[in-house]
């Protein structure tokens, strides 16, 4: 059974992100991803609240007018500094943040590693099916490419998440 707080968490993720949708077809509400993000962990075996609080969490920061100092105050030091791990810093480049993230996965701490890894399945399941709005097939295919970098410096964290996302890789040959 969820708690209050991880409730809490999840009330809130879907107010900021109300406005915000998916690049998808059916421009999906954005507060579905947030959730399965949460749900990929959870089927995992992660029970660690924290984690999961910050995994419905973890582009607040990011994505909307949400300070660290407001997730501290409402949710705690533990998942203020998760989330903290999971923010790209919007003032560089697109190219510097993607390069970053793919330098800094292996120094995440593993509980931030958890939610990266559930967080690029997630995407990656949802770009199997449909190509972005606005993404030619090219950049789909980059998106790929690039997050197999990324959970690459993560391996060791999860079996049961890296499977998953191994078996998207297989089928496009990044193997």
């Amino acid at each position: 059974m969820a708690s209050l707080d991880f409730l809490k968490s999840l009330q809130f993720a879907a107010q900021k992100h109300s406005k915000q949708r998916r690049k998808d077809p059916d421009s999906t509400p954005y507060v579905n991803h947030l959730i399965n993000v949460s749900t990929i962990l959870a089927e995992a075996g992660i029970r660690d609240e924290g984690v999961l609080m910050a995994a419905v969490l973890h582009d607040v920061v990011e994505d909307t007018d949400t300070t660290f100092v407001d997730l501290e105050d409402l949710f705690g030091v533990d998942v203020s500094s998760l989330v903290r791990e999971l923010t790209d810093d919007k003032t560089l480049a697109k190219e510097e943040r993607k390069r970053l993230q793919i330098e800094n996965a292996a120094r995440s701490t593993r509980r931030a590693r958890f939610i990266k890894l559930a967080d690029k399945l997630d995407n990656l399941r949802d770009l199997q099916i449909n190509k972005p709005r606005g993404w030619t097939e090219e950049r789909r295919e980059e998106y790929f490419v690039w997050a197999k970098q990324v959970v690459d410096n993560m391996r060791g964290t999860n079996a049961k998440l890296e499977a998953q996302l191994d078996e998207i890789f297989a089928k496009r040959n990044l193997l």
